[in-house]
């Protein structure tokens, strides 16, 4: 009864509310809101994973390495440690949408010196992480065209790389949800292909001969690849703004995904212990050439290049809504935040996105070669993501006075063993005579300061729009209802009705 009589009163000041003088909006009310299901946000977080290619990619490392059960305790520990930022990243989840994710969050915990340091962070791993993904799918088609007879060289190469990255702009520019379900469609294929190879797939197979042992030990390469191999459960959050209800599907999706994905990955750790991976892992590395049958060969290949491709598809989506939040708030140029009146996507952050993993995937293919520096400049970058995410639910929540002992313990918890993550991968990386991983920790926040330095000089008001996340206009409040005043960055917006200057509507 009461609940009747609250909304008939809300139906009748409706009636009687005026008109407001200026309208309310969103800042991320171009991008077309609320359509995806719950379903098309975990293929978005899943795919980025690239969880198939990566079933494949773990054993072959634990095997070369000779780190079988070591290696399956790694991915277990890298499972926990993943999880455990995910857990934090809810903290978020549960109280803002924002299309820059973790930028936009540490925004609201550290401030924005620290907000861009992560955003560059997540801009190296989403657009080089892609372009990886982009470049080993190319590989992939290649090798499946060899295997047809088709022999592709030299130039026909590069030809390849910009009609895969042309398929997937279109594939993106065509709606978000046209792209969420080719990418759920792309990646339950490919993950039923590897499964079902590594189900029927026998004992027997020739031994892999291991790596020279060097550095830290046999384990670290295992717990290095199978890190990264969970990094993408955070891709959910940059489109939160298109999620229909996106603090709860957000939410589920990041808790979700690094426990669906490690539950893969530990059945491949064990199908690598127990010898079903070594058929697989072979027909991999020498295709036809241990035996295996041509048929399997052929599936396995187009099963990893299926999922490469669609994580080169959802980290290029990830990708382009971080830079549209840029765009919008200033912080890069304008036109980043210009978005197809029809279609409702981020035009040219997607087609910047995507041409740098054109460029970059084209020239590994040029060189014919995956520098490691790359590799270590990845997983450091998405460490300093992790920590300062971390460590900004810890800050955020004691601020505004909703932390609990847990909350406290697991972010500091999450964020010490990133840091010595990454103290370790440096250490290690100076031991053998490489600085990636060095140059990697003190690129990010100088570029950090330096981005932070010129935007004070060049574009002050932008500072302050950084961390801009999805609210309620006046459209999506019945009138009367709510109160609206203008918020820091001059814009209206939905207030308590006991802010300075709210206006009733």
């Amino acid at each position: 009864m009461t609940e009747t009589s609250a909304l008939a009163d809300a139906i009748a000041r409706s009636f009687a509310s005026r008109e407001p003088r200026h309208a309310a909006v969103s800042p991320l009310h171009a991008l077309g809101r609320r359509q995806l299901s719950g379903w098309e946000v975990l293929a978005q977080s899943v795919a980025t994973t690239a969880p198939a290619a990566s079933m494949v990619l773990l054993p072959l490392t634990m095997l070369t390495h000779q780190a079988l059960a070591s290696g399956l305790i790694a991915i277990v520990v890298a499972t926990v440690f993943v999880t455990m930022i995910a857990w934090c990243t809810t903290q978020f989840t549960r109280r803002m949408v924002a299309s820059g994710g973790f930028y936009a969050f540490v925004a609201k915990g550290l401030g924005t010196r620290a907000a861009l340091a992560a955003g560059i962070a997540m801009a190296v791993k989403y657009l080089v992480s892609g372009a990886l993904s982009l470049y080993s799918g190319g590989l992939a088609v290649i090798t499946i065209a060899a295997l047809c007879g088709i022999e592709i060289r030299g130039p026909a190469t590069l030809a390849v790389y910009l009609v895969i990255a042309a398929v997937i702009l279109v594939a993106l520019l065509r709606g978000v949800r046209f792209a969420a379900l080719a990418i759920l469609v792309i990646e339950v294929c490919s993950l039923v292909f590897i499964i079902g190879l590594m189900m029927v797939s026998g004992v027997e197979s020739t031994p892999l001969q291991p790596l020279p042992e060097g550095g830290s030990g046999m384990w670290l390469p295992v717990v290095l690849a199978a890190l990264f191999a969970l990094a993408g459960f955070e891709s959910a959050t940059f489109i939160g703004p298109e999620a229909r209800r996106p603090m709860v599907t957000v939410t589920r999706t990041v808790l979700a995904t690094p426990i669906i994905c490690g539950t893969l990955f530990v059945f491949a750790g064990w199908a690598a212990w127990s010898g079903h991976a070594d058929t697989l892992v072979g027909a991999y590395l020498h295709g036809t050439s241990t035996g295996v049958n041509p048929a399997v060969v052929a599936l396995l290949h187009i099963g990893m290049c299926c999922s490469w491709l669609a994580s080169s598809m959802a980290s290029s989506n990830a990708a382009s809504r971080l830079l549209y939040s840029m765009g919008v708030e200033g912080v890069l140029p304008r036109a980043f935040g210009v978005v197809h009146s029809g279609l409702r996507t981020p035009c040219v952050a997607l087609v910047a996105a995507v041409s740098v993993l054109a460029l970059v995937a084209s020239a590994l293919a040029a060189v014919g070669a995956r520098p490691d520096w790359i590799n270590v400049t990845l997983r450091v970058a998405l460490l300093i993501a992790y920590v300062l995410v971390a460590a900004s639910a810890v800050a955020f929540l004691s601020r505004i006075r909703e932390s609990t002992p847990a909350i406290a313990r697991i972010g500091c918890l999450g964020a010490a063993i990133g840091v010595a993550a990454i103290g370790f991968i440096v250490a290690d990386h100076i031991l053998d005579g490489r600085f990636a991983g060095l140059v990697a920790v003190v690129a990010v926040p100088v570029s950090a300061t330096l981005w932070y330095r010129y935007l004070s000089r060049a574009r002050p008001a932008s500072l302050a729009a950084v961390g801009i996340f999805d609210s309620p206009g006046s459209e999506d409040v019945l009138p009367g209802s709510g109160a609206f005043a203008e918020n820091a960055r001059g814009d209206m917006a939905l207030v308590g009705v006991d802010h300075p200057g709210a206006e009733q509507r």
